[in-house]
């Protein structure tokens, strides 16, 4: 199984970006090139322990539907959602949180397998990883932008975090 590793430094504070990483609607926004929004479960606001969501999303031009169930919340320094169902064979994104002293340190580890089968390590490495890489520093990069500007406020309006 393929495993894609990120590590960004945002200048904002860890809980900021812990909440802002579990937005709905931040990540829909930052998704908005490929038609991506929730559809079924928590369709809005932050993400909890427990929580289920369905996204529906157009890549490679064919929509597609993941559901992920989110896991392993230790506020406000990491948590997991894993495929329920979906397109992949299987999917878990492990999301942690440092403080450090330029603001937050963010780590992540992307875990996935294509679901076609024994050529699937293939596609994995040729195709999907390179994709997969792009798609998931394209999220961190907006919720980088997003956490370091004003724009947050519009994702948590309930309190200066």
């Amino acid at each position: 199984m393929p495993t894609l590793t990120f590590e960004t430094t945002v200048d904002a504070p860890r809980q900021r970006v812990f909440d802002l990483a579990r937005s709905v609607d931040c990540h829909t926004d930052g998704m908005a090139s490929h038609d991506e929004r929730a559809v079924g479960g928590t369709t809005a606001g932050l993400l909890a322990d427990g929580d289920r969501v369905t996204w529906r999303a157009v890549h490679f031009g064919v929509p597609f539907r993941l559901t992920v169930a989110v896991g392993e919340l230790e506020r406000p320094r990491r948590f997991v959602d894993e495929q329920v169902s979906g397109p992949f064979a299987c999917m878990r994104h492990e999301h942690r949180f440092e403080a450090v002293p330029e603001g937050t340190r963010m780590r992540d580890r992307f875990d996935f397998a294509s679901p076609v089968g024994p050529i699937g390590s293939a596609v994995d490495t040729v195709v999907l990883g390179r994709y997969m890489r792009r798609l998931v520093r394209s999220r961190l990069d907006h919720l980088g932008r997003v956490a370091e500007s004003d724009e947050w406020r519009q994702y948590l309006p309930d309190g200066d975090r």
